[in-house]
């Protein structure tokens, strides 16, 4: 049931709005002047404010600019019988989020609280949904190599420096980058991410820089690439290592000019974005052999990012299994699981060849086909092979 503030100094207008809206089956309090609803606000929340602007002790614009203040995000219907639409104009972008003009319009107002209580509810959704988003890709881990990952991000993230993250596949150079995206002042642009090993070679050039309709048998259309949509954000180019040549040529000239061509096109378009590259290869070892430009290594690897194995922070698994223990018994809806010392004892000396992927899929199967409490002996018969 939805919460309203009504704020008036007189008492039949606030009793009259309570009995409309108890009638709508709104649960309703009331307050006669703005400090006490300013107090009241402050140790409560409400889905809505309905707020008369001339009271005493503090005025209904001056409440707004409390709550404001104090970041108080509940959606706030400003009243008045002195209305104009200046000092309508004034509330709103104050950030009320209405203006009601006395004698209010019966119809009027209902409509305006049932808006601005979907807005309400909305807003909530979205807050959970982000919590619920930035949970999933939390980096968990307190060891001594993942720490430093931590500090390292703290320091290359606000700035514009291209990263390198390096790490064989499954440890979270994906997670990597996005903490360093969400991070950094780019953080309102778009995080763009493009696997270059999973992309046919003859494809890729396409894919990071569009294509002009007709370019070729299959381009029925004009298209934009990665890099343009990534615009004022940021690039991560996973498995950069899988690049072939002629691309890795046309990324180098994105890279030192901040211009891309489309295929097909001639027309130079200009890109603000920043480049976050990942590989699960020695880059090194393939400039030795010819198969990775040593200029574009260069101008990628201002900062090298090294992610280490979960074999290299082993301390870190009894915090992931608890994590990944209380997300996976959430997703399906049942009673969370326990792993006895043992249990952790054995998931510590597993070689886990596929990282934190492997690790997370091993403890999802030992939720699925174990009792309450997972043991070492359930472990050492489904989790190592």
């Amino acid at each position: 049931m939805a919460k309203i503030l009504i704020v008036d100094d007189e008492k039949s207008i606030r009793k009259s709005l309570r009995e409309i809206l108890e009638f709508e089956k709104y649960k309703v309090d009331e307050a006669e002047d703005g400090m006490s609803a300013l107090s009241m606000a402050t140790a409560e929340s409400y889905d809505l404010l309905l707020c008369d602007i001339k009271m005493p002790k503090l005025d209904g614009m001056e409440l707004l600019n409390k709550l404001n203040e104090q970041e108080i995000d509940s959606p706030i219907v400003m009243m008045s019988g002195h209305g104009t639409i200046e000092t309508a104009v004034e509330a709103v972008k104050k950030g009320a989020y209405d203006f009601l003009a006395k004698p209010i319009d019966l119809n009027r107002l209902l409509v305006s609280v049932r808006n601005a209580i979907e807005r309400t509810s909305l807003v909530t959704e979205t807050k959970v949904l982000k919590k619920k988003v930035n949970k999933q890709y939390e980096m968990i881990g307190e060891s001594k190599p993942i720490e430093q990952i931590k500090e390292m991000i703290a320091k290359v993230a606000p700035t514009e420096a291209r990263v390198l993250i390096t790490g064989s596949n499954g440890s979270g150079k994906e997670l990597v980058a996005r903490h360093i995206h969400e991070s950094s002042a780019r953080v309102n642009g778009p995080l763009i991410e493009v696997n270059c090993a999973a992309i046919p070679s003859e494809l890729i050039e396409s894919e990071l820089f569009g294509h002009e309709k007709g370019a070729f048998t299959s381009a029925v259309a004009t298209r934009k690439g990665k890099f343009e949509l990534a615009e004022g954000g940021t690039l991560f180019m996973d498995e950069i290592g899988d690049m072939s040549l002629s691309a890795q040529a046309k990324v180098l000239r994105a890279l030192q000019e901040s211009k891309i061509t489309r295929v097909g096109g001639d027309k130079e378009i200009k890109v603000n974005v920043r480049i976050v590259a990942a590989t699960n290869k020695d880059l090194q070892k393939e400039i030795a052999n010819g198969n990775f430009r040593e200029d574009l290594y260069h101008r990628l690897s201002v900062i090298v990012l090294h992610v280490p194995s979960l074999n290299d922070r082993a301390d870190d698994i009894p915090l992931l299994a608890e994590h990944f223990i209380t997300q996976i018994c959430n997703d399906y809806g049942m009673p969370k699981k326990t792993l006895t010392k043992e249990a952790i004892k054995a998931l510590q000396a597993v070689n886990w060849t596929g990282n934190i992927r492997e690790f997370r899929n091993v403890i999802e199967r030992l939720i699925i086909l174990c009792d309450k409490t997972i043991t070492d002996k359930d472990v050492k018969q489904y989790a190592v092979k």
